[in-house]
């Protein structure tokens, strides 16, 4: 019997409380990589299932190609978790994820900013 997957929603809330625990730890002011390896970190031990530094090839006229694109943490294939480490979020870094989003196929993203001084003021919840 297949375990129940929980739906986005539930997943993504699973997602930011342990993404603030990160954060109460750590604060702002390190690397995007310290925050990843911590938050894999804490995914592991919680239990849920990810993938990090994945591949997202683009199909240009039928043909897959290499465009360099590299999503930080993918989340049971329902769930993009894009990370940044910088002064304020722009909105590049929402087209961005946007892009991720729709090149994917995956619905539901979540940009974490961990250079906020409240990790809730640098979250965006994304959906295509």
């Amino acid at each position: 019997m297949r375990e129940r997957r929980a739906p986005p929603s539930e997943l993504s809330e699973r997602v930011i409380g342990l993404a603030i625990e990160v954060h109460r730890h750590l604060g702002p002011g390190l690397l995007e990589s310290v925050y990843e390896e911590c938050l894999c970190h804490e995914l592991h031990l919680s239990g849920i299932p990810f993938l990090r530094q994945v591949a997202l090839p683009i199909i240009y006229k039928g043909t897959t190609l290499d465009a360099g694109y590299k999503l930080d943490i993918v989340i049971e294939d329902m769930l993009i978790i894009e990370l940044k480490s910088v002064e304020r979020l722009l909105p590049i870094h929402e087209a961005q994820l946007l892009t991720y989003l729709r090149l994917s196929g995956i619905g539901v993203g979540l940009l974490m900013n961990f250079n906020a001084a409240a990790l809730k003021n640098g979250l965006r919840r994304l959906m295509m």
